[in-house]
């Protein structure tokens, strides 16, 4: 049978995008349709703005830190309107290369929404097209808990587009989003409360890297109230928000930010009509090759409920581009030892297995950490203190896993995931010569284990 495309790619965020373009590169005939924004939510309401928004909180900081290297301020001064705009040029700017990108890879591009209407052909504004093969990339869409009053809250979604910082921050929520949220409202001017149900944030992190974040975010005047959940939203007459906490109590406040998990956008895609099974959270269910139980139909990204991150969508658009197009470059993506960061203000860096996670996998662990203060912070007042950690295999010296809070950290632990990806051993880090001075020669200098 004969095809309008071979691959047909509904969603063009990062994963929809890259399987895309490679496989146009490859020399198939190729499809994109994209209701919303180019590049998807890390491009327009993720990762890159929320990064430039972490660099504006940090300026209050720096200009403290100015002080005691002899620079003489003025008073500092805030423009959140200037900081929006600025995201807004920056993030058009990139939804031109993306659809430049996808354009001169010769896809065709539909900026419309995409429904499946049967195993091979997809409609979009009424028209049908035919294809081979359909690939889902639609991503995932923030989730608020059902609590009166929700229509009061925002999300990540609205965070970026605010008229005005609010005075008063409630953030909700114990995942990354939330702590790298209330970091941003909180470097910014905001009075920042954030509020989570469970003992202690970021569950699935390194302990130790949980419990330092927990104390630098109180040094920077946020309030943080664990095993706290908010029962009801009320507006009130003045516009401002008053919050019945769950147990007693109130929490006025000007804003409520929601981060409590996300879904997979699967709205009005049209699964009912083909045999695409879900799990028990709404997923769609794939096999290695990222097929759905409908042959035909693909998914890749968040819609399948694995690591939601963006270079893992990255990978995973690049291998079906290449087992469907160029099965000789093809290659598994590999899911061990993926390094991610948290743009908290001060960053976390983390590779590898936690302490606890190495524990529960049966290796007896021999456990490095360094706590310091860095030396950029020496000629300040700033009581910041830096947590390095290293997780080590006590029998074989192979090192499980990095973990980093302090400044750059991310930047940090990108290197050093090449080398616990390659399973350098602890005598391999003892023996790299340091960059002196810098604050990631810790990681090559930390000689006596800790005692538990």
């Amino acid at each position: 049978m004969a095809y309008d495309f071979d691959l047909f790619v509904i969603g063009a965020g990062s994963g929809g995008v890259r399987a895309a373009r490679f496989a146009a590169g490859f020399g198939a005939r190729v499809a994109v349709a994209e209701s919303r924004y180019l590049g998807g939510t890390c491009v327009n309401v993720g990762c890159v703005p929320k990064k430039l928004l972490v660099y504006g909180a940090h300026f209050s900081e720096d200009f403290e830190h100015a002080k005691g290297f002899g620079w003489s301020l003025g008073e500092a001064d805030f423009d959140w309107s200037t900081l929006i705009t600025n995201k807004d040029r920056e993030i058009n700017r990139l939804n031109g290369i993306y659809r430049k990108l996808l354009i001169d890879s010769g896809v065709t591009l539909l900026e419309a929404h995409a429904r499946i209407v049967g195993p091979n052909k997809v409609e979009v504004q009424g028209q049908v097209y035919s294809a081979e093969r359909i690939l889902i990339a639609t991503g995932g869409w923030p989730q608020v808990p059902d609590v009166p009053g929700r229509e009061h809250a925002i999300t990540s979604n609205e965070a970026f587009y605010l008229k005005a910082l609010p005075k008063r921050v409630v953030v909700v929520g114990g995942g990354y989003i939330a702590v790298e949220f209330a970091s941003i409202f909180n470097g910014l001017g905001a009075d920042t409360t954030l509020v989570y149900r469970g003992e202690l944030f970021l569950r699935g992190f390194d302990g130790s890297v949980r419990t330092h974040l927990h104390e630098e975010l109180l040094k920077r005047d946020m309030t943080i109230r664990f095993n706290s959940d908010i029962e009801r939203i009320e507006k009130q007459a003045d516009g401002s928000l008053l919050l019945s906490m769950k147990g007693g109590g109130t929490l006025e406040t000007d804003c409520v930010f929601y981060a409590t998990g996300r879904r997979p956008m699967l709205d009005n895609l049209g699964l009912e009509s083909v045999n695409v099974e879900l799990d028990d959270e709404g997923y769609i269910e794939v096999n290695e090759n990222y097929e759905s139980s409908e042959p035909s139909i693909l998914a890749i990204g968040d819609v399948i409920g694995g690591v939601q991150l963006t270079p893992v969508a990255l990978a995973e658009g690049m291998a079906v581009a290449r087992r469907l197009f160029k099965p000789e470059l093809y290659r598994p993506v590999d899911y061990d030892h993926i390094p991610t960061a948290v743009f908290s203000l001060p960053n976390i860096g983390t590779v590898g297995l936690t302490e606890e996670a190495a524990i529960e996998a049966g290796y007896e662990v021999q456990i490095f950490e360094s706590r310091f203060r860095a030396m950029k912070l020496t000629l300040t007042d700033d009581q910041e203190r830096t947590l390095m950690k290293l997780v080590v295999d006590a029998k074989t010296d192979q090192v499980l896993g990095c973990h980093m809070v302090g400044s750059d950290a991310g930047e940090i632990v990108q290197s050093l995931a090449i080398a616990v990806k390659a399973g350098a051993t602890k005598q391999i880090f003892d023996d790299t010569i340091g960059v002196h001075p810098t604050s990631a020669e810790e990681f090559v200098t930390m000689r006596s284990p800790v005692t538990r």
